[in-house]
């Protein structure tokens, strides 16, 4: 983590400056900084209108009880590349601009899905199975967790709970 935190606020920046000086030698400071200005203008609003596609995208699939999990890393990027339009420099703006390109964004959005991991949650390490005997006492069996016999998603189990002292 250390090693990308240290390409982002050093490298980076590093990078940047080497290319506008160079960009500013060749086409002049005025212009360099024009170019530099309009790509964070057009930029911005391009990840304005394409968020704001996304927003409703994903409101319209929670209506339809759907999780938008596709829209949410779209969002998530769209903020990465209007980060990266509004920061002044060449180099962090093809990467912005490459972002903006849905084919693009698509892409990455099946890599990033293939890394994130749902995990079922389970409330304890064992299960216990036990019934009351005509005795009045308890005849049970405490097993480890056996993931195979654990509810399916979406199952609702019901019970009672009555805490004695």
């Amino acid at each position: 983590m250390f090693r990308i935190l240290f390409l982002l606020f050093v490298i980076v920046p590093i990078i940047e400056i080497t290319v506008l000086m160079q960009v500013g030698a060749l086409l002049g400071a005025w212009p360099t900084v024009a170019i530099v200005i309009v790509t964070a203008w057009l930029g911005a609003k391009n990840v304005r209108r394409q968020g704001l596609a996304t927003l409703n995208s994903v409101q319209t699939k929670m209506a339809q009880g759907q999780m938008p999990s596709d829209e949410i890393v779209t969002g998530l990027l769209l903020l990465v590349a209007g980060v990266t339009l509004i920061t002044p420099g060449f180099v962090t703006d093809a990467f912005g601009l490459l972002l903006l390109v849905p084919q693009v964004r698509q892409s990455l959005v099946k890599t990033v899905q293939k890394h994130i991991v749902t995990a079922n949650v389970q409330s304890s390490g064992f299960t216990y199975h036990g019934e009351f005997s005509q005795s009045g006492h308890e005849n049970g069996s405490i097993e480890q967790p056996n993931h195979a016999k654990a509810p399916r998603q979406g199952q609702t189990l019901e019970g009672e709970f009555e805490r004695k002292e």
